[in-house]
């Protein structure tokens, strides 16, 4: 169920380089929320959580060190006074450590989440999948939750460090460990830390709001975001980046044909 609209709506920032953003807005709406695309510094000002989307890590990288972004970012994040969920690239932009598959030369991260991430651990573009995993959403009153992962060239958190709550654990079956070449039974991809969400799986492509809903309980209350770096006509204007056409939300999977859950 989503939350209830309220006058003032929870103010959530999408980062908007490249990726699923779309997606990720049209829930936070089905949420009652307010969904802001943000591709300037000056648009993050008054939002209260903000979320990194699945797409290419190092090309959301290079166009956020490209329009002066970072700084921004990482102001909206170290201050510990507002919320932040990456999902799949977005996870790796807040895993501390890259332990596999990082970029030659090193990748710049924001950080926050005391974990080792491996990026592309369930392999390249072909091997994405679905399946339906046990996770543990806190604040959701349902008993033996399971919900609808979809994996799409996914990373997943080998090592979790302290102060790191596991959400949510994929099961390798005896034909996925032969498949991959691994002899583990399960990967964490689900964490929360403090005001920082992080999954390795896209819920912004089913119908499960249960995430997004989630992410609008860990942003109530937050601060609103007000730069102290920032200044007028340093960045871009942000109607430089709007489209002249507002496209419809996407819709989202709402078929079940899915496999079963991973023991």
């Amino acid at each position: 169920m989503a939350i209830e609209q309220q006058e003032d709506k929870i103010k959530i920032g999408v980062l908007a380089l490249q990726g699923s953003f779309r997606e990720h807005c049209s829930m936070i709406r089905r949420c009652g929320g307010e969904a802001v695309e943000i591709r300037s510094a000056s648009q993050l000002e008054g939002c209260q959580g903000m979320i990194i989307p699945g797409g290419e890590s190092t090309t959301m990288a290079n166009i956020a060190r490209r329009w002066n972004l970072f700084d921004a970012l990482r102001e909206f994040e170290d201050e510990g006074e507002r919320c932040v969920w990456g999902t799949c690239a977005g996870l790796i932009f807040l895993a501390d450590r890259i332990e596999q598959g990082a970029k030659q030369g090193g990748q710049e991260l924001l950080g926050g989440i005391n974990v080792d991430v491996s990026r592309n651990f369930f392999g390249s573009q072909i091997d994405s999948f679905e399946t339906t995993i046990p996770c543990d959403i806190p604040g959701c009153s349902e008993n033996d939750v399971k919900c609808r992962a979809i994996f799409i060239r996914a990373p997943a958190i080998k090592k979790v460090g302290e102060n790191v709550e596991v959400l949510a654990k994929y099961y390798l079956s005896e034909e996925k460990k032969k498949e991959m070449g691994v002899d583990i039974e399960s990967v964490v991809v689900a964490v929360k830390q403090k005001n920082l969400l992080a999954t390795s799986f896209h819920p912004e492509l089913t119908s499960d709001l249960r995430w997004h809903e989630l992410f609008m309980r860990m942003s109530k209350g937050c601060k609103p975001f007000q730069s102290k770096l920032a200044k007028v006509g340093e960045d871009r204007k942000p109607e430089e980046f709007q489209p002249l056409y507002t496209h419809p939300d996407l819709p989202v999977f709402k078929d079940q044909v899915i496999a079963d859950v991973m023991k």
